[in-house]
């Protein structure tokens, strides 16, 4: 596409002739021939600064903040990132337009609640491609992913994908990050929903009133907003934006409520009241969480047109997402093992929840906090843990670049003020089968923090690490 095309959609000044562009590209390590190099000021790096590495590898154009003494055609914008959007969404031809837009947003429960909405959506038809974190799908076919929500040059490649494989429905996951990033810029959402808002990525956001606006920004460029107005934050996101809201709730009154809630080892059934009607729901996934995300899912459903029937046949016909309270099979060792994603307080207050509910012996916990990450959490994470657990074992996550005794140090603290009993074990194989090997009939292992997850993050290298691997292995060797 001629570079002049490109920029038809937004104010620009640009320098140089106008030329071809086969490609768009943010990483100069993944430059081609002919390419545009779109250089984003980013939290931890410019890429002004790889302008000219990218151009010695086949750039021939730059997307630019402001001009650089290179001798290549550069299209002069305010921001990069929203330049970068409008670009991606011509390049790929608007692939957003003539699908239906779904986002997720809040800091915990969007996974599962995609995952519901595909499955209710599948049951009526739909054919349907999500966006998020374990993975992206094109109805049953999966993609790689590397962020919860892609950069909008991959996000419009993936959009592109979708379309030409007939997808009339996307259903995304929408990160505080990729808002504030502009990674959806572009995209008009047919629904936006809220789940839920507790303390997260303040290494990020800095403050939580940054978080939240973050936050915001979906419903104002969304049709329609479903909240959660069991939550704190509820009309604070409904003040921001004037569209209409539908609410989901157990406690408040709302326009879609959970009542005679049965939360068992199975799973989770409860009485759906909706605008015109009431139905007994079966989820087999277990937790007080889990009737906030079908319920929240059932309301999005319900305002996509789609029929009480088919809503309660995709979520009866759920299974556990990957990582998020996910089941591993102990056999003849008479315990129960978790693995979990909670990263943040509220998550692991949630699972915790969810397992003494129905857990008959000791709750056993693994878990560590995220290296190069908000740190004001890891305490209030280790008193939480310490508070719905009968042992703890503190261990590593991702340390990043940081000393990993310095993390478990942090959450050591807040552990202590729960007065819970704990080990630290730093390698993370090694406190998992600690864990494992202490567990004893009735009990529950919880292994927090990494759910999905198949690696290790140390000093910048990821290593190959999969918990549920880890745990499989070792409860076969525990039964031999």
């Amino acid at each position: 596409m001629l570079l002049s095309k490109l920029c038809e959609g937004f104010e620009h000044v640009r320098l140089g002739a106008d030329l071809n562009i086969e490609n768009l590209v943010y990483d100069s390590r993944r430059v081609v021939k002919d390419s545009l190099f779109c250089c984003i000021v980013g939290t931890f790096s410019d890429g002004h600064e790889y302008a000219l590495n990218a151009v010695n590898e086949g750039a021939v154009a730059l997307l630019v903040e402001h001009e650089l003494p290179i001798n290549v055609p550069q299209v002069i914008v305010g921001n990069t990132r929203i330049a970068m959007a409008e670009m991606a969404a011509a390049f790929y031809d608007y692939p957003e337009r003539g699908m239906r837009f779904v986002g997720i947003t809040g800091t915990n429960g969007k996974t599962t609640t995609t995952y519901m909405i595909k499955a209710i959506a599948e049951q009526a038809g739909i054919k349907t491609g999500l966006i998020g974190t374990i993975r992206n799908m094109i109805g049953s076919e999966v993609i790689k992913t590397e962020h919860t929500t892609p950069e909008s040059v991959d996000m419009y490649g993936l959009l592109r994908k979708m379309k030409d494989a007939g997808v009339e429905l996307v259903v995304m996951e929408v990160s505080s990050h990729s808002l504030d990033q502009h990674r959806v810029h572009g995209i008009v959402f047919d629904i936006a929903e809220f789940t839920n808002l507790t303390q997260d990525h303040l290494d990020y956001h800095k403050t939580f009133e940054n978080y939240i606006a973050a936050k915001k920004k979906l419903f104002g460029q969304s049709k329609r907003g479903v909240i959660n107005i069991d939550d704190q934050y509820a009309q604070t996101i409904m003040r921001s934006n004037e569209i209409p809201y539908t609410t989901f709730g157990v406690r408040e009154p709302a326009d879609i409520r959970a009542s005679e809630i049965d939360i068992t080892t199975r799973g989770v059934q409860f009485d759906l009241k909706f605008p015109g009607g009431r139905t007994r729901i079966n989820v087999p996934i277990p937790g007080l969480f889990s009737v906030f995300n079908a319920i929240g899912a059932a309301a999005v459903s319900l305002l996509l047109g789609i029929s009480m029937e088919h809503i309660k046949a995709g979520l009866e016909a759920m299974k556990s997402v990957s990582g998020r309270l996910e089941s591993l099979p102990a056999g003849k060792l008479g315990f129960s093992v978790f693995i979990d994603y909670a990263h943040t307080p509220d998550a692991m207050e949630n699972v915790l929840k969810a397992i003494r509910s129905f857990s008959n012996g000791r709750v056993i916990t693994v878990f560590g906090c995220g290296g190069d990450r908000d740190r004001a959490k890891r305490p209030i994470m280790g008193e939480t843990a310490g508070r719905y657990s009968d042992q703890l074992v503190i261990t590593s996550d991702n340390p990043r670049t940081e000393n990993p005794y310095d993390i478990l140090s942090a959450i050591e603290e807040g552990v202590k003020k729960s007065g819970c009993p704990y080990s630290i074990i730093e390698k993370r194989r090694e406190a998992i089968g600690f864990a494992l090997k202490l567990a004893s009939a009735n009990d529950t292992v919880l292994i927090a923090g990494k759910g999905h997850e198949n690696y290790q993050e140390i000093n910048g290298i990821k290593y190959p690490f999969d918990d549920k691997e880890a745990v499989m292995e070792m409860l076969e060797q525990l039964q031999e």
